[in-house]
């Protein structure tokens, strides 16, 4: 999606110029990848129109394979506004009936035909259209048949649903389906009523690697039997739109390389810190190389809650 943002501190009612730039789960978390190295490739619908052929060059740009976007005569691209006046997040969609919202089956034929070692889904997507719900259900079950690994993103977005009991529900479906799950406290307890990382993956139990979000106190991952949580990182907060993402990028990354629970946490926790510093979603480029050098500075990792491993 094409996103509009406020240069000059004030909301958005009183801000007299914005900055333009491209955002949207599945994207953010391409971006992220690809800056860390990983051959990535995003599918997706654009409108032909300006907005959508600016997005998919600035992808390109980030490294990105675009080849399996659809370019639509018929439908436009979706936009939307953030609000980061004081921090908080506050974003204004529109999208209804956007290129995007037409998604369905063959964008997920077209994906798997590259034999991608993983595919990385959210919960906004279903939540678009029956056409984009019965793609995201057919990719999950396509991937498994081709011993292809699924990581979801649980994304709650209330605004996008017809009503609480269908997020819910088709939520928990999906999650319980994928072999890798990011989830936040407060996602988890505003749809399932759970109040506990433990909760969580008592009630997510298939999941190989479950990574639970809890604020800006930690992240915790179950895995292989094990418990690793790591505290997150202090941070001024610029903007949180797009952290969520950032975080799922950097344990990806770290999931990819085989490097371990703890260590794919604290890449989450970096590239998150990252998004949050910065009024785009990406935030600053880091490297591969300066990621790991953070990533071994115990300095950055004393404050909140020791980490620990159980």
């Amino acid at each position: 999606m094409a996103q509009f943002v406020p240069t000059d501190g004030r909301k958005v009612e009183a801000a007299e110029e914005f900055a333009l730039h491209h955002a949207g789960a599945e994207s953010n978390v391409a971006i992220g990848l690809a800056r860390l190295g990983h051959r990535v490739a995003w599918v997706s619908r654009l409108g032909r129109d300006a907005l959508g052929e600016r997005i998919r060059s600035a992808i390109q740009k980030e490294g990105v394979e675009t080849a399996l976007v659809e370019t639509l005569d018929s439908r436009q691209t979706g936009i939307f506004i953030k609000d980061p006046a004081g921090g908080a997040r506050s974003v204004t969609y529109y999208r209804r009936d956007s290129a995007a919202s037409t998604l369905d089956k063959t964008d997920i034929d077209r994906a798997l035909k590259t034999n991608p070692r993983l595919i990385h889904l959210s919960g906004i997507t279903p939540a678009l259209s029956t056409s984009c719900d019965d793609a995201i259900g057919y990719a999950i079950d396509v991937a498994r048949t081709k011993s292809i690994k699924t990581s979801f993103d649980v994304n709650y977005r209330p605004s996008l649903w017809r009503d609480h009991s269908d997020a819910a529900t088709r939520l928990f479906e999906l999650a319980n389906l994928s072999d890798i799950v990011f989830v936040g406290l407060d996602e988890a307890e505003s749809l399932w009523g759970i109040k506990s990382v433990e909760d969580v993956r008592s009630t997510l139990r298939a999941p190989g690697v479950l990574v639970v979000k809890d604020g800006s106190r930690r992240a915790v991952a179950f895995g292989g039997g094990q418990l690793v949580s790591v505290p997150a990182l202090q941070v001024d907060v610029v903007e949180s739109v797009g952290a969520g993402d950032a975080f799922a990028a950097g344990c990806l990354s770290g999931i990819l390389q085989g490097g371990g629970l703890s260590v794919s946490l604290r890449f989450g926790h970096l590239m998150a810190r990252a998004a949050l510093t910065s009024l785009s979603d990406q935030g600053e480029v880091l490297t591969p190389e300066s990621l790991t050098l953070l990533v071994g500075d115990e300095s950055l990792w004393l404050t909140g809650e020791a980490a620990k491993s159980e």
